[in-house]
């Protein structure tokens, strides 16, 4: 299967820096690999309900934004969740998108868990904090997803910047951007799971 990148962006602007650092890796990629790139803000879904107990859950419709993104994420080979960092996680829109996971879990005809096993998440966000450790959170969010949905996991790209094109001059960011997607993407597994 010829490999098919989803970058998800889940900043609620255009062109911030985590979607200037998402790009700067993802001009490593071959030429043969798609792209897809998916803005969120532009297609804004619904709050997320949870119907796991409701006997007549029903999927999304084809033409509305859970549809579109059910879609695209069910034809990635790898997904790129590409949100800034947001009060120490993902961002709110990124949050609900993963909470829309839970009930793709269950829509009838979709056999989600088994479609993304042994595909590739990875994360890239942008932080006005020189400390790392503060992005804890956000990467056991998208290990912990991963893990739970048997992918791989390829970690999280961090890069600093707060003012608009700031992570542009961060050359350690770019520097690892360079090699971000060559790397081997392990299975992802909880914190508990490790020796």
């Amino acid at each position: 299967m010829s490999r098919r990148f989803l970058f998800v962006l889940g900043s609620s602007r255009a062109e911030g820096n985590t979607e200037l650092l998402a790009r700067v890796a993802a001009e490593q990629l071959p030429g043969d690999v798609e792209q897809r790139w998916i803005h969120l803000a532009d297609h804004p879904l619904p709050d997320f309900a949870d119907l796991r107990h409701d006997s007549d859950h029903a999927g999304p419709a084809a033409d509305s934004a859970t549809g579109l993104l059910l879609d695209a994420t069910l034809a990635a080979t790898d997904i790129v969740i590409a949100s800034p960092l947001y009060w120490y996680s993902v961002s709110g829109l990124t949050k609900r998108y993963l909470d829309y996971w839970s009930g793709w879990l269950r829509t009838p005809g979709v056999d989600f868990k088994a479609t993304l096993a042994g595909r590739t998440l990875w994360g890239i966000a942008a932080l006005a904090d020189s400390e790392p450790s503060v992005a804890d959170p956000y990467v056991g969010t998208l290990n912990n997803s991963a893990a739970y949905m048997g992918m791989r996991f390829g970690g999280v790209l961090l890069g600093n910047g707060s003012d608009r094109g700031d992570v542009l001059k961060d050359a350690d960011a770019l520097a690892r951007a360079k090699t971000f997607f060559a790397q081997d993407a392990p299975l992802a597994q909880f914190p508990y799971q490790h020796a």
